[in-house]
């Protein structure tokens, strides 16, 4: 048996991108912060910042485009994926993605309307993308997807 899940909470470091496939399905790209502090071995406090890249597909990314904006707080959950290419050098290079099967907006309208959000509405508190009708990604089942209820009190940042 094997495993391959990913849960982060974070802060979008753009807005999504978003294109279609030749079939018509659409998928949104963003990067999403994560933020780590500790302490260092003189007892000062360090803050490190891991970036990461985040493929949306289907439903979800219609609505990640319409609702997500840089500096909005999303969780999200779904699995690491690898993509292998070629460098200019002809260099073989290997980066690595979450392809998400959910993600849940955090925060208030509020935070909503201060990352960006159309003055229609903005986003809505803690939505997740299962209140939508989607599939989780091309030809595949995930199973059920709803994340943990998460709290101001869980967010590291």
């Amino acid at each position: 048996m094997s495993v391959n899940k990913v849960i982060l909470v974070g802060r979008l470091g753009r807005d999504p991108e978003t294109r279609f496939t030749s079939g018509g399905q659409a998928v949104a790209n963003f990067s999403l912060a994560t933020d780590e502090s500790y302490k260092d071995r003189n007892g000062e406090r360090q803050k490190r910042t891991e970036w990461h890249k985040i493929v949306v597909w289907g439903k979800q990314a219609e609505i990640a485009q319409q609702y997500l904006k840089k500096g909005s707080q999303i969780f999200v959950e779904g699995r690491i994926q690898s993509r292998e290419w070629q460098d200019k050098e002809g260099q073989k290079r290997t980066s690595f993605e979450i392809v998400a099967t959910n993600f849940r907006m955090l925060g208030g309208r509020g935070d909503a309307m201060a990352a960006g959000a159309s003055a229609g509405g903005g986003a809505p508190a803690a939505r997740s993308t299962d209140d939508f009708d989607h599939p989780a990604a091309p030809s595949e089942d995930f199973g059920p997807t709803s994340g943990p209820e998460i709290s101001d009190e869980d967010i590291p940042f």
